[in-house]
């Protein structure tokens, strides 16, 4: 589960996500960088599961992606590109062997420049390759399809997906996109065979113009999810006035008036995994904030959980964030892993405990937010990750740990995630 929040302000255009997967899946953030075309005209890129064609030179970028896979969330390239991806739910087959979701976003950010070139790399890779395959990270048997955002310093669009088909529709002003297909009869461009795909499968028997969400969307899904609700959620707040990073940060840091274990679903973008099944994969792991653009400007957290992290810079055309940055997928020294456990003592009394270290994150983010020099992006990141074990400890001493279905999740979760 994911959101993702876009906002064209003031000639500017922003992309911001929360990634959320499974409470113990490490997310590591990573440059990679540029590289020519391949010599072979047979040469092939390793993704997750599949291999495929490679084709010209590859863009610089920075990503955040799950530990143990290929693909990433979410990221930036050196042409300022930034793409967010979040699972949706359809009624078209995931194919068992193929491209995540999130492969298709890291090859997008590889070879497309801008929001149309990015556009023809996904639907292109959709004509020659299924998405499939194993998507989650101990439930093997998770998989859906993708939705896209994609902006650049002009334009941002959303593209939709139900297997090889697809639909996109431009954004204007402040669009918040999740778990469930959203775009209806008003689509800017859809896949050709989309509406008789849809009526040969009994899904649309409706006169007019198709309405894709209807057609494929699976509505008892999109219920469990709580993606509509979402939503509307993100684009609300996000849409309040204010500079667009602090809305922004607003945004993915919010938990909708609610406890954080409040509710049987998904219901804050700013999500901390609950011991209901519809939640048990719903914790926020990774976050970012990126103006698109020929001068994009990017902060990642590293770190689970928005509402107790900082956002801090990173650059796209060279590696600043250093190994801590880069995690495992079991417990080590990264700043991922380090955080988590923090995280987790937070949440054994959250009232009492989430203000621990306020004052210096925020502190922290101000200088993050201000500096323009990506030799000291690194010190940013280093202090980060210095400064949690003594919160740690002193949230420790805060309250008591609470007893009840989330506090007895939690601690199963961590003997799970060799984290005590």
């Amino acid at each position: 589960m994911c959101d993702s929040v876009v906002i064209r302000s003031a000639g500017s255009v922003w992309l911001a996500k929360n990634s959320d997967r499974e409470p113990g899946e490490a997310q590591s953030v990573e440059w990679h960088p540029a590289a020519p075309a391949p010599s072979s005209r047979h040469a092939r890129r390793r993704c997750t599961h599949v291999e495929v064609d490679e084709r010209g030179p590859r863009h610089a970028l920075v990503i955040s992606r799950p530990a143990w896979m290929w693909g990433a969330e979410m990221g930036v390239n050196e042409r300022g590109l930034a793409v967010a991806n979040e699972a949706v739910f359809t009624r078209m087959p995931v194919a068992e062997r193929g491209l995540t979701g999130m492969d298709l976003l890291r090859l997008t950010l590889e070879r497309a420049g801008t929001v149309a070139e990015g556009l023809e790399v996904i639907t292109g890779l959709l004509r020659r390759y299924p998405q499939g395959g194993r998507m989650g990270h101990r439930d093997r048997r998770f998989a859906y399809h993708s939705t896209f955002l994609l902006a650049d310093g002009n334009e941002a669009w959303v593209l939709e997906t139900a297997g090889w088909l697809w639909a996109a529709r431009r954004i204007e002003g402040c669009y918040g996109s999740s778990n469930v297909l959203a775009i209806g009869r008003d689509h800017d461009r859809v896949h050709p065979d989309a509406q008789a795909e849809a009526r040969s499968r009994g899904l649309w028997k409706d006169r007019g113009d198709l309405d894709f969400a209807r057609a494929f969307g699976d509505p008892w899904l999109a219920v469990a999810s709580g993606g509509h609700e979402r939503r509307a959620g993100t684009a609300r707040l996000a849409g309040r006035a204010g500079e667009p990073f602090e809305r922004l940060a607003r945004t993915l840091r919010s938990h909708q008036g609610h406890r954080p274990s409040a509710g049987w679903r998904m219901q804050m973008p700013c999500a901390h995994a609950s011991w209901w099944p519809t939640r048990r994969a719903g914790q926020t792991t990774g976050s970012m904030i990126a103006r698109a653009g020929s001068d994009p400007r990017v902060w990642m957290t590293g770190t689970s959980s928005p509402c107790l992290s900082v956002f801090k810079p990173v650059a796209v055309d060279r590696d600043v964030v250093g190994p801590g940055a880069v995690a495992g997928t079991t417990p080590d020294a990264s700043l991922w892993w380090s955080h988590e456990r923090f995280h987790r003592s937070v949440m054994a009394d959250h009232q009492l405990r989430a203000s621990t270290g306020a004052e210096e994150r925020a502190s922290l983010e101000a200088r993050g937010r201000a500096e323009r020099d990506s030799d000291r992006f690194a010190e940013l990141w280093n202090e980060h990750r210095d400064r949690i074990p003594e919160w740690h400890a002193i949230a420790g001493e805060q309250g008591r740990p609470r007893r009840g279905p989330s506090s007895s999740f939690w601690r199963r979760q961590s003997r799970q995630d060799g984290l005590g």
